[in-house]
């Protein structure tokens, strides 16, 4: 919890920002930041690695929280930024407008006008996250260090343990531990998950 709760609240807010940036605030080379961004989500995870734990190590946050953290949202970034892009501009063009006439800025759009609309494509960018963030092992056992490890590598742990009896019932019931949480939260969010992709993943 120590980390997916940081990671979806830090990826979600600075995704959210982007996508409303590159939809309604077009600036000089935003297609080209806005491409290159896209690229970033083709990009196998092992490519980077080595070169993120050279920076995190030169910033002094490898095998810390802080520095997992930014990792999961590094690497979240490029589909939240396209998911919430397509869905801010599929949102009625002339509120953005009306808002700028009243002289409303960058935040106070944001605020008052975009984030009571957006619910919906929230809830997306929390279901990808949380499932990406708790279901992941690699940046964990790499990242995190021993004292930070996340359930999935205590789970490998306990299941490949090789001194004693297997204990089988103990594994079961750690894998349905480990299962809640994602299972919870689409339960829960399913019919908003719906709507943000149909509102928001398909358009732009």
């Amino acid at each position: 919890m120590k980390i997916t709760v940081p990671g979806i609240i830090v990826s979600i807010a600075v995704a959210s920002v982007n996508g409303y940036a590159l939809a309604n605030w077009r600036f000089k080379g935003s297609e080209f930041f806005f491409t290159v961004l896209l690229f970033g989500a083709f990009i196998p995870y092992q490519v980077m690695l080595y070169p993120l734990v050279i920076i995190l190590r030169e910033l002094h946050l490898f095998s810390t929280l802080p520095g997992i953290v930014l990792v999961h949202t590094i690497f979240g970034m490029p589909i939240l930024t396209l998911l919430f892009r397509n869905y801010f501009a599929s949102l009625p063009e002339e509120l953005f407008k009306a808002a700028r006439v009243d002289g409303a800025g960058f935040w106070q759009i944001f605020f008052k006008i975009m984030l009571p609309m957006s619910l919906p494509i929230f809830v997306v960018g929390m279901i990808i996250q949380t499932t990406g963030i708790w279901n992941d092992f690699l940046f964990g056992v790499i990242f995190a260090g021993q004292q930070n490890y996340p359930m999935t590598v205590q789970l490998n742990n306990i299941v490949n343990a090789v001194q004693g009896v297997k204990e089988y019932n103990v594994n079961m019931a750690a894998t349905l531990l480990t299962g809640l949480v994602p299972l919870a939260v689409y339960f829960v969010s399913g019919p908003l998950f719906v709507r943000g992709i149909a509102a928001g993943a398909v358009k732009g």
